[in-house]
């Protein structure tokens, strides 16, 4: 997806035809306001996929009171440090209908759930070894209404008799370790097109150059800061190797 300027509440409501409603206006203004830092990079959202993205922070809350799935001090910057951060994979990359996309090691959910808020006719399989983790994705999924979205309680290498087109991943491992455990996963694509992915994916920040240069692959990196101009994204790159 490209970067987009901001959105406006014109621009918002003109798409899901809500008229000229005040109360309605008031509402979509109401999410536009809690999705700033969203709609800052990208519009033309969906009015379902507002309510989605506006909806994660208070449910991220709850559960992260039960379960600690996010560094409660990041919680004043949720949509920053971990929803923005998650969406810089959209920013490069357009994913299509039906695609198979592989989060691992998903965590709470990131960067697998807001992508699959943003790509909803992409299919997501969000993969960790630690149970209660998957248990915040499943809740958290169904309370949203995500139709698009799969967990599996496992390790990458116990998954077998699956393919998929695109792995993703954020600060999960090292990339030598990543790419060991993605590339017997994945599945070479017959049709390629310009801007839609076709291996590992990852979020990774700090100096990368000895990661890479053990880990023995060729990545294309991106300084996130240089997508998303925040101090929060300085030294925080993105990475990809392409299936061959």
């Amino acid at each position: 997806m490209e970067i987009k300027s901001p959105a406006s509440p014109q621009s918002v409501s003109k798409r899901e035809g809500t008229g000229s409603l005040p109360g309605r206006l008031y509402f979509i203004n109401t999410l536009i306001f809690k999705m700033e830092i969203i709609q800052k990079y990208f519009i033309d959202f969906s009015e379902k996929q507002l309510k989605q993205f506006t909806a994660l922070k208070d449910l991220y809350a709850d559960w992260n009171s039960k379960i600690n799935v996010i560094s409660r001090k990041d919680m004043d910057n949720f949509y920053e440090h971990h929803v923005l951060h998650s969406l810089a994979i959209a920013a490069k990359f357009e994913f299509t209908k039906n695609m198979q996309v592989m989060d691992l090691g998903c965590g709470g959910g990131f960067p697998g759930i807001p992508l699959a808020i943003m790509f909803p006719e992409t299919d997501f399989h969000l993969v960790d070894s630690i149970n209660k983790k998957l248990k915040v994705v499943t809740e958290i999924s169904a309370a949203i209404g995500l139709q698009n979205i799969t967990t599996q309680h496992c390790r990458a290498e116990d998954i077998k008799n699956r393919k998929f087109d695109v792995v993703v991943s954020r600060a999960v491992a090292p990339l030598k370790d990543l790419w060991y455990w993605s590339k017997p996963l994945l599945q070479k694509r017959k049709d390629t097109m310009k801007g839609v992915p076709n291996g590992l994916i990852c979020l990774k920040g700090g100096d990368l150059a000895k990661e890479i240069s053990e880990s023995g692959c060729k990545p294309m990196v991106w300084e996130i800061d240089k997508i998303f101009p925040r101090d929060f994204f300085t030294e925080k790159y993105l990475l990809y190797i392409p299936i061959r």
